[in-house]
């Protein structure tokens, strides 16, 4: 399996859909997935990914002080760290809180949205993808906005049938509609991460650019593959056929950490998932990622997360 692919396994992903909205032009709503959101599912995940899957017309999305881009019918935009953002139907509107005017879900169909000027409508729905590891290499090295046209991708057609299906599903409370667009907004955004990755102009820095040299590419590929090797830094740059201070400088400079500090954040992340998810003593997952001693599996743990991963394991 290749780094990328290793780290969206890690990842482990849940979603769901909490809105169907309705738009007339003109219109401009301030918009962030919040707590708000999961006081029927329990606490908000450590990492939110919020999406917005376009049904019908148009809209432009602009995060801080970005320009305005504009996404159309078919297409779904992602916000990989759930920045604060601002929708309407054109850029330099002046934008509005309006969460006091979302109908609540009930037994017959989900959380509602009707709002605007009587103009030009736009349909769309809204979701997201959460995961409770809040410092993943990739989410933290996107772009605040990925744009995916859904015909474009892997599946192309079939893609879009199954979103259309599951949001007209999704509109009349269909069972499971909500964790069916969640799957395809998880199969959606690692495709476009993909065709992100092939974009990347030369000179690019940060995971993914990473990803993409020779050198420091197999380099992430041992360390993901075999994260539990005792690697050194003079091992890795034999394995990638440069000296050591060659190999340190150019992963140094391309990830933005050294590899063994890069190595350590890994085996933390893994830690995390396995505590959550087995049963197994903290001394025999300190050993499964890496770690000569469960006391010092416990330090490092305690600095990356700020708690025990005892006191880890219970929360999650």
């Amino acid at each position: 399996m290749d780094a990328l692919s290793e780290v969206f396994a890690a990842v482990r992903f849940s979603g769901g859909v909490f809105l169907d909205a309705e738009f007339t032009a003109p219109w401009c709503v301030v918009s962030q997935v919040g707590p708000e959101e999961f006081r029927d599912q329990g606490k908000m995940p450590a990492h939110l990914i919020a999406y917005h899957y376009i049904v019908a017309g148009h809209l432009f999305i602009r995060v801080a002080d970005a320009p305005a881009l504009e996404v159309r019918a078919g297409e779904i935009v992602l916000l990989p760290r759930n920045d604060g953002h601002v929708l309407g139907s054109a850029p330099g509107l002046r934008p509005v809180v309006i969460d006091d005017q979302v109908q609540a879900p009930t037994d017959r169909a989900p959380a509602s949205l009707r709002y605007g000027g009587g103009g030009e409508p736009t349909h769309i729905v809204c979701g997201y993808l959460g995961c409770d590891i809040p410092h993943n290499p990739l989410l933290s090295t996107l772009p605040e906005v990925l744009k995916i046209g859904v015909r474009d991708g892997t599946g192309g057609e079939w893609v879009e049938s199954s979103v259309r299906h599951a949001v007209e599903e999704f509109a009349h409370s269909g069972i499971g509609s909500s964790a069916v667009l969640g799957k395809l907004a998880e199969l959606l955004f690692v495709d476009g991460v993909r065709r992100y990755l092939a974009t990347l102009p030369e000179g690019q820095t940060g995971w993914l650019a990473g990803l993409r040299d020779r050198m420091v590419g197999r380099a992430l590929v041992l360390l993901h593959t075999r994260f539990a090797h005792p690697w050194t830094t003079e091992k890795l740059a034999h394995e990638v056929g440069l000296s050591r201070s060659a190999f340190a400088d150019r992963f140094t400079s391309l990830i933005g950490v050294p590899p063994m500090r890069y190595l350590t954040n890994w085996r933390l992340q893994l830690a995390a998932i396995r505590l959550r998810e087995s049963a197994a003593s903290t001394a025999q997952l300190a050993s499964d990622v890496g770690y000569e001693s469960e006391a010092a599996f416990n330090r490092a743990f305690k600095r990356a997360f700020g708690t025990t991963p005892a006191a880890w394991r219970k929360h999650a």
